[in-house]
């Protein structure tokens, strides 16, 4: 099949299947964060947390209660990190030395999963288990609070209150993410990847030597992994490793649990604030900005220069051979329009285009559709600002979905458009500025020089700073210095927006609603799609493009 027409079967499948899946898994989501009754189990958990689930939150408290359960799940991955050696089925592992821990485990809870390390060489199970597949699912629920909470501000008036946190954390796990991940895990076990608790076994190769094969509990971590868009892998090849999406079957369930979430969100969305169209818009604008992603990127992995590429019908350096360019360019795009971080391919290979294409993805805010929560909440904060640009050009008040947007508002959207640029930026200027940090980058970390080197710090920052988790491969990122540094900015990529989140949706439930006029721009047509998809590219064109002229843009063009 051409690559033209074997990109839009895949596309035309995935879009289908999410279609399918949209209404209902919407729908029943918004059941989750809106009814008030409680499983027996979920009444368990309140007691041994010491929480009334009746008692609704400030934003104050809200924000108060993710920082301190961020905090605690930091201690605890870094702590089980250090004393692994002690632990059952450590398989003979060492402890995980302490900048690597700490960069571990801010990675995990941020919802980031970067990994400096090769997994099957560094965590025994009851880390992996205990430890990171348990973030992937709290760290997702996270992000899926804070979107509800800021629903809430829209929909609510009058009132200080955005619900509980602890609540809507024990639900979005143990209603959503737990049962959709158990399915998930069946599906890629049927499909062939692998789920036991083996330790690493000797097998023969075809030339009569021995190899020596790691086992684990995979497809129970790649379910939520993916379902949870928190990214990395069980094994340091990723999603590109047999044991961990064996072929074509497993490519697709992976590439549909990493949008479902994100997408179907904005059905959640429509039904809270009462108005279904509201969510079509918002989807509708992330699948603009998604097909144009992943179309950008199939091109510039399939009509590659040279003669190598034309003969093999695209670029295959880096891509495993049972994906080809076109499923390796698919799933590079679906892993940076989300949060998740997952790769298929070795992102450090790509063309110095289709590079460019993947960090565009997380630099727009990876708003489409981006992670589980956390793509809903940017890409609202997106339509803030684009509702506020309106009505300058219109000298009208700006509203939108019945709240007034004002200075107290537009700070804290300015705020959080402009927290991770910053973070990336400082991050990449740092690497190169400090003469003691230049020289261990250049020397140790950057397995290419010039303008290539450039993109891999560049791509790692952009990464950690969106907690996405992919990578430029080519960077060796075990280092004092990235260890500390992208830690640092997982960690204020993560909790600093979410601060600005919460502030701004305290803010929008304590107004009461405003009516609709004649002059209120409708927020469900076309036009303001439009003017949406406008106002995220442009936004993201005038802050980052001069750094990626710098990197990727320059090396294309060379």
């Amino acid at each position: 099949m051409a690559p033209a027409w074997a990109a839009i079967a895949v596309i035309a499948t995935v879009v289908g299947i999410l279609a399918i899946v949209y209404r209902p898994l919407g729908a029943y989501m918004a059941r989750v964060y809106t009814t008030t009754r409680d499983l027996a189990v979920e009444k368990i958990v309140y007691r041994i947390v010491g929480v009334n689930p009746a008692i609704e939150q400030s934003w104050q408290v809200y924000l108060r209660s993710v920082i301190a359960f961020s905090a605690v799940g930091v201690i605890v991955v870094y702590l089980m990190q250090r004393f692994q050696s002690v632990l059952p089925w450590a398989l003979g592992l060492p402890p995980v030395e302490e900048s690597l821990s700490f960069n571990t485990a801010i990675s995990f809870v941020a919802n980031t999963n970067w990994q400096s390390y090769s997994p099957e060489q560094t965590m025994g199970y009851s880390v992996q288990l205990a430890g990171l597949a348990v973030q992937n699912f709290v760290s997702a629920a996270v992000g899926m609070a804070v979107a509800v909470a800021l629903i809430r501000g829209f929909a609510r008036a009058k009132t200080g209150t955005l619900g509980n946190f602890w609540v809507d954390l024990t639900r979005g796990v143990g209603r959503i993410l737990l049962p959709i991940s158990v399915v998930s895990a069946l599906l890629l076990v049927a499909g062939g990847v692998i789920q036991n608790a083996n330790g690493f076994v000797d097998a023969a190769t075809l030339t009569g030597g021995t190899q020596s094969l790691p086992g684990g509990p995979v497809a129970s971590q790649e379910a939520i992994k993916l379902l949870g868009t928190n990214g990395g892998g069980f094994f340091n090849a990723n999603s590109a490793h047999p044991f961990e999406n064996p072929g074509g079957f497993t490519n697709l369930l992976e590439l549909l649990l990493m949008f479902a979430i994100p997408v179907s969100l904005t059905r959640t969305f429509g039904i809270m604030v009462g108005d279904k169209k509201q969510g079509y818009a918002i989807v509708g604008t992330m699948g603009i900005i998604a097909l144009a992603s992943i179309s950008l990127l199939v091109v510039a992995e399939t009509v590659g220069a040279g003669s190598a590429p034309h003969a093999a019908g695209g670029a295959m350096e880096g891509k495993e051979t049972r994906f080809g360019p076109v499923l390796s360019a698919i799933f590079g795009a679906f892993s940076t329009l989300t949060s998740t971080g997952a790769v298929n391919a070795m992102h450090d290979s790509f063309t110095a285009f289709g590079g460019a294409v993947a960090m565009v993805d997380m630099m727009i805010g990876e708003v489409a559709p981006g992670g589980v929560g956390s793509g809903l909440y940017g890409i609202l904060v997106m339509a803030i600002i684009a509702v506020f640009v309106a009505g300058l050009m219109v000298g009208r008040t700006p509203e939108y979905l019945g709240k007034r947007i004002g200075r107290r508002e537009m700070t804290f959207a300015s705020l959080y458009i402009l927290t991770t640029p910053a973070i990336v930026l400082a991050g990449t200027a740092l690497s190169f500025a400090i003469p003691a940090v230049r020289s261990s980058v250049t020397d140790v970390s950057m397995a290419n020089d010039g303008l290539h080197g450039f993109s891999e710090v560049l791509y790692a920052f952009t990464s950690a700073a969106n907690n996405n988790g992919s990578a430029f491969a080519g960077l060796t990122a075990n280092t004092p210095w990235f260890n500390t540094a992208l830690g640092v900015a997982m960690l204020l990529g993560r909790l600093l927006p979410i601060v600005f989140v919460l502030a701004l949706a305290g803010s929008l439930a304590s107004q009461d609603k405003v009516p609709v006029t004649a002059g209120t721009l409708p927020t469900h047509k076309p036009l303001f799609v439009g003017l949406l998809v406008g106002v995220i590219v442009i936004v993201s064109a005038l802050t980052y493009f001069p750094v990626l002229a710098l990197g990727p843009l320059a090396e294309g063009l060379l």
